[in-house]
């Protein structure tokens, strides 16, 4: 792999752990710092069609039944769509306060859409769906 895609590869990876790091501390402006202004994020059920509106429900859910909670990422892949563009693949899910492990109900597959915009990876597109269990 070329310096420049592991570059790149560490710019995508430092924007996802920002993205977990203002999780755990509940700061919705964080969250969404790296986040296009026309970001959308889809999770079973529901529709986000703006970096407000994401950063909107992550304040209501930090302020409610999100409070205390952590998340688990294991990334599973980056995969580039040409010079400025990528996807990523990731396992994660919600830690409730004293819970060391996600239960397997709540673990979730993520797809993450990156765009690189004057020299800054930013997520323009999030969606997940929960893991089934083949059978």
């Amino acid at each position: 792999m070329s310096d420049y895609r592991a570059n790149d590869m560490a710019a995508i990876t430092a924007v996802l752990e920002g993205v977990y790091k203002a999780w755990a501390a509940a700061d919705a402006d964080a969250f969404v710092a790296d986040y296009t202004q026309e970001a959308t994020a889809i999770l079973p059920g529901s529709y986000r069609a703006s970096r407000e509106e994401i950063r909107q429900s992550m304040a209501a859910g930090f302020a409610s039944y999100l409070k205390g909670t952590t998340t688990t990422d294991r990334q599973l892949g980056i995969r580039f769509l040409g010079r400025d563009g990528a996807i990523v693949v990731s396992e994660t899910g919600i830690l409730f306060p004293g819970e060391s492990e996600v239960p397997a109900d709540r673990i979730v597959y993520a797809t993450w859409v990156l765009e690189k915009r004057d020299g800054a990876w930013l997520v323009a597109g999030y969606h997940n769906s929960p893991v089934k269990s083949a059978g």
